[in-house]
């Protein structure tokens, strides 16, 4: 069941994708954190990786820059291959003096005046928000890890 941007067929994704922006982040995510990864998708050098993490099946994939880019591989995601939990990973900048390079933020929101933003809710700029269980369990587990 291919798309215009994933060569993969039913079931390849897992129900939780990670989706950093750059597709290399994406391999190198894959090769190490996931057991027995396999590539499941690879169209314009963007690849997907599907593996174990824990004994659970997570999925990996790039998104490239931009909100029209993300926005096109997670309605795929979500669409055709029923994937239930998008989590975008990655680096990003900061305005906090407190903030240093490798410190670790969990968002629970992001702004933006993007057009495509504006397109999807009707001229108005919505935040997007991360669903409090996800976001719950993110912040729960660094805290578990000492992070």
């Amino acid at each position: 069941m291919a798309t215009p941007h994933l060569a993969a067929e039913p079931g390849d994704f897992a129900d939780t994708v990670l989706l950093p922006g750059d597709p290399r982040r994406a391999r190198w995510m894959a090769e190490t954190f996931l057991d027995d990864s396999r590539l499941v998708s690879a169209v314009r050098n963007n690849e997907g990786f599907t593996g174990t993490f824990g004994g659970r099946a997570v999925s990996v994939l790039g998104t490239g820059m931009g909100i029209p880019s993300i926005s096109i591989y997670a309605t795929e995601l979500a669409r055709e291959f029923g994937v239930r939990n998008l989590v975008r990973v990655g680096s990003c900048g900061a305005l906090a003096d407190e903030l240093q390079l490798g410190d670790i933020v969990v968002a629970t929101g992001a702004s933006t005046d993007s057009n495509v933003n504006r397109q999807r809710f009707g001229g108005f700029d919505l935040a997007a928000v991360a669903a409090l269980a996800l976001l719950r369990a993110v912040v729960e587990a660094g805290e578990r890890l000492d992070l």
